[in-house]
């Protein structure tokens, strides 16, 4: 998967999937064609994103381009945060096992579950009349 140096890897959450391309660089992050800061504009949605980076203290050594779509802001963060961890992994196998201490490579499989007919939502039943 490596070539020009570039390593590509995806990662999952509830509905939302990024793509990332990370190569040497200085530490830039660019998500859907925007600063990292104005795309995740909360401190919480950038510390997710940027766990797995300062685990392995490697912050300033890899430019990282995303692509994310699907799901909602969370949901791309978390899906950021395993692409990052996989290709982490891709450019360097031996930071898995720091990587998997910290839980940065379990994908998270929580989903909304679907809507069943003959019910108004996934588990609610319409209202019961015995007369």
């Amino acid at each position: 998967m490596a070539q020009d140096n570039a390593f590509v890897a995806t990662g999952r959450r509830k509905t939302a999937v990024a793509r990332v391309r990370m190569t040497a660089g200085t530490g830039q992050i660019k998500i859907n064609g925007k600063s990292f800061e104005e795309y995740f504009p909360t401190r919480p949605l950038q510390t997710t994103v940027l766990k797995p980076l300062e685990v392995v203290n490697a912050s300033k050594t890899y430019d990282v381009t995303v692509n994310a779509t699907g799901g909602g802001i969370n949901g791309q963060a978390g899906a950021v945060r395993l692409a990052v961890s996989r290709a982490l992994i891709l450019a360097d196998e031996t930071l898995r096992p720091s990587l998997k201490v910290e839980g940065l490579l379990t994908r998270d499989p929580r989903m909304k579950e679907r809507k069943k007919s003959g019910q108004p939502g996934a588990r609610k039943r319409f209202q019961f009349s015995k007369r």
